[in-house]
């Protein structure tokens, strides 16, 4: 077997579990993607890309694993975890999306196998209140979720907890900086705590040891050349190549091959698409430079915040804007599955 084909296998491997039942991903459907990018670098790119998404693929065992220990967790639950989540009153506010219920369906089995509890009839007066989710990119959905319960449901003083399995630093930053005004604002005495397993750093000021796809250079490529020559409110500042190489990358040779494929590959897609957004960026939806340059992905979905070349596209289309073969196809907020979902209880 070449170091192509075992490559091939290592990565479908990796993503197995994704969207399980609607999505296949074998070493053919990889391959099929990976034909899609600069033939003289699919190789070095597909190293590299082996080795971050081993990190960045969250499986469903994984998030149970974080789940269950978050029930026991001394820090925030107590010397009596039974009587904690007994009181404790759980959110289930999320405006758009599935990943808050799925987290909460989830939490619900760990909370009965731990604690022998129905998450159902958990919550009291004077019990802190949780939000959970997986991840936090941009922050934009907390803050969307929170704003409005603070404001209209929450009660005149409480203790919510902001729980994710990871998060990313501007995200955290940006979230906690709103919502601490919104709580002035209101008048009510609500303290909001941050809980993660992890945290990956994407802030500007240290954009040098960033965990994100951030390039230290734009490639010679047209289409390249004609995005970034776009007008824009932030435009991208490179950052510089350093001596440490920053997680989730193998090295700064193998990281700079994923930024300039993906970077090349997303202007690509953009250009196909008539009248894009301008928070579709090629290295993931954002407001900001050339993309939000997420490596993260789940076992039920994928964000918009990764690399347009990850989850773009329609493996049935032909010819346009959705002529390209997605690796992990993402479900949008409007797909059939989600608005059913939404006249279902949890």
């Amino acid at each position: 077997m070449s170091e192509r084909e075992e490559l091939l296998a290592s990565v479908a491997n990796t993503i197995k579990t994704y969207r399980v039942g609607e999505i296949e991903p074998t070493p053919e459907h990889v391959d099929r993607w990976l034909n899609q990018f600069t033939p003289a670098q699919q190789l070095p790119f597909l190293r590299e890309f082996d080795h971050v998404i081993k990190q960045g693929f969250c499986t469903q065992e994984s998030v149970v694993g974080f789940l269950r220990k978050l029930v026991s967790n001394t820090k925030l639950a107590g010397a009596d975890p039974v009587a904690y989540w007994s009181a404790a009153n759980i959110l289930n506010i999320q405006q758009n999306g599935q990943s808050q219920k799925e987290m909460l369906q989830l939490f619900a089995t760990c909370l009965k196998e731990e604690c022998h509890l129905d998450l159902g009839t958990c919550g009291k007066p004077g019990g802190d209140f949780i939000y959970l989710d997986d991840v936090l990119f941009s922050g934009n959905r907390v803050g969307n979720d929170l704003e409005p319960w603070i404001i209209n449901d929450a009660p005149q003083s409480a203790t919510v907890h902001v729980i994710v399995a990871a998060q990313y630093s501007s995200g955290a930053y940006l979230v906690g900086r709103r919502l601490t005004e919104i709580v002035r604002q209101s008048g009510k005495q609500i303290t909001i705590c941050y809980w993660r397993a992890f945290e990956i750093e994407n802030q500007k000021r240290y954009k040098n040891r960033s965990g994100v796809l951030w390039p230290v250079g734009i490639p010679n490529d047209a289409e390249v050349q004609a995005y970034i020559a776009l007008p824009s409110k932030f435009p991208f500042e490179p950052r510089q190549s350093i001596a440490s190489v920053a997680s989730p990358f193998s090295s700064e040779a193998g990281r700079q091959v994923l930024e300039s494929e993906f970077l090349i590959a997303g202007a690509k897609i953009r250009a196909l698409s008539e009248n894009p957004k301008q928070s579709m960026r090629p290295l993931g939806f954002s407001p900001f430079g050339i993309g939000f340059g997420a490596m993260i992905a789940t076992y039920r979905n994928c964000p918009n915040n990764c690399p347009l070349a990850i989850w773009w596209g329609d493996p049935e289309a032909t010819s346009g804007a959705l002529h390209w073969y997605p690796l992990l196809p993402r479900e949008g907020y409007s797909s059939m599955r989600n608005i059913f979902n939404d006249f279902t209880k949890l």
